[in-house]
Order: structure tokens, then C-alpha cells, then sequence
């Protein structure tokens, strides 16, 4: 059977025309009762599979990537502000190893992120025994271009790149890298939530991703594919600070027309 290949169990399926109603390629149409797909390939949401009640659609090869729901899935609205709101960039980490298994859930999170088109094109470099020969690298690509900046930066005058300019001394960070940039950033922002739920800290290290992106050797040493580049770089730990009070943001910016 083709990879990537809508089937459709027209023994199962009863024509109720769910699928067809919610896919965005209508490429799904009710003939004589049954279900049926109008093009070869589509864009492979799995929309249709997820909404048939008779389990009558699904895609060649990935017949096992699918969980049945357990209920109503729904996230306590204040509990996620109140993340949101006191969430800050942590520069201070334990030396407390990440259990593998945090790991792979943050991951996960990453994985299951929506993605434009649905590409799926994210993928990650998890940094850990090799964090500090990748970030060394990075440290001489910043020490080039800081006199530059200095130029024209009072801040990039003050900051000195040190040894552990990105990473902080975090016992791990994870590259995501994307053909679209839109959607790794998105898979970063649902790996931060799957951390902080653990009591991890996270930094976005966009500086280590600008040196990624500057750097063909530092690309050549993450192992990046051709078609794809760093989108963006978590770095992750147990915080050793701890923030009692959220931080003064502006006033809310809105218009409702």
C-alpha cells in the first residue's frame, strides 16, 4: 500500500458525510452512499480519520499514530493565563539532570504541533553530550561579529560572550529546526508549555539560532538537512531562581471593529 495514501473502508463506512464536510482539501465526497477521495494525495491532515464515528478512514502507514479521546479535553482558561503571565526566561539553571522520558514528552509536544499546509517538516537536535563543543563553536562565530555591533550597541557593549554565552550552563538544549520557520517556532512554543508543566526552565536562545543560521559548520556539526534551518533553540533546565511576582508589561493594545 502507497505511503501517504487516504483509504477509505466503504464496509465500515455508513455515508453520514462528516468527512467530507470538515476536510480542507475537499478532496472527500459521498458517492452512492459511501465515502471516497476525488484526488490520489491530499494534503494528509488526517482530518477525516480523526472525525469518522465508524473508524471507516485512514492513511497508509499510519494506521497505529492515532489515540482515541478519552472526553472533553479542555484547559482551565486561568490556569493557562496564570502560565502565561508569570512564565519568565530563566539564565539560571541546576545541574540536575532532565529524565529521558521529560525529554521525550517535550519532544512529543513538538511533534504534534500544527503545521502550515500540514508539512510536518519539524525536526530536533537534542543537545546534551555534545552541548558544549556546539556551543564553543557558536561563542567564536559572536566573538567575531561583536566589534561590529559594539559600534552601534550600547547593550552589545556591556555583554560579554563568555564560554557559555547561549547555554548558560543548562544540562541540555534542543534545536528545532523547520523548512517553514512559522511552524518551528510554533512546535517551540508547545515544547515551552510541555516543560514548564514538568517544572522545567526555558530560555529561548534566538542568539544561538542566529549562529546556527550564520554558521555552515555549526549546521554541518547539528547534522541539518538540506531544505531545513534552525528555527529556533530551547534551552532547558531546572531553575535555580525563583520569580515571586509577575513582570510589568504595557497596557493591552486593541482594536475590536
Amino acid at each position: 500500500m502507497k505511503q501517504g495514501k487516504v483509504m477509505v473502508d466503504t464496509g465500515k463506512c455508513i455515508g453520514c458525510g462528516l468527512c467530507g464536510r470538515i476536510c480542507p482539501a475537499h478532496n472527500l465526497e459521498i458517492k452512492n452512499k459511501k465515502a471516497g477521495t476525488v484526488l490520489e494525495r491530499c494534503i494528509l491532515c488526517g482530518q477525516c480519520s480523526a472525525v469518522c464515528p465508524k473508524k471507516a478512514i485512514s492513511i497508509a502507514g499510519r494506521e497505529n499514530d492515532q489515540i482515541e479521546k478519552p472526553g472533553e479535553v479542555r484547559l482551565d482558561p486561568g490556569a493557562v493565563l496564570d502560565a502565561i503571565r508569570f512564565r519568565r526566561s530563566i539564565r539560571d539553571f541546576r545541574q540536575t539532570e532532565v529524565p529521558r522520558e521529560m525529554i521525550e514528552q517535550i519532544l512529543e509536544a513538538g511533534r504534534l504541533t500544527h503545521t502550515a499546509k500540514n508539512l510536518q517538516d519539524v525536526s530536533f537536535v537534542v543537545l546534551q553530550r555534545e552541548k558544549d563543543r556546539i556551543e564553543e563553536m557558536a561563542v567564536k562565530v559572536f566573538k567575531t561579529v561583536k566589534p561590529i555591533a559594539d559600534l552601534f550597541s550600547p547593550m552589545a557593549r556591556k555583554n560579554e560572550i563568555t564560554d557559555h554565552f547561549f547555554f548558560f550552563n543548562a544540562p541540555l538544549a534542543i534545536v528545532v529546526l523547520a523548512k517553514d520557520k512559522t511552524n518551528g517556532i510554533l512546535a517551540a512554543q508547545n515544547m515551552e508549555f510541555a516543560a514548564e508543566a514538568n517544572g522545567l526552565g526555558v530560555l529561548y536562545s534566538g542568539f544561538f539560532t542566529m549562529a546556527a543560521n550564520a554558521s555552515r559548520r555549526i549546521r554541518k556539526a547539528l547534522g541539518v538537512p538540506k531544505g531545513k534551518k534552525p528555527a529556533m533553540t530551547l534551552v532547558l533546565g531546572y531553575p535555580n531562581v525563583e520569580f515571586l511576582r509577575s513582570a510589568p508589561h504595557k497596557e493591552l493594545s486593541v482594536r475590536y471593529m
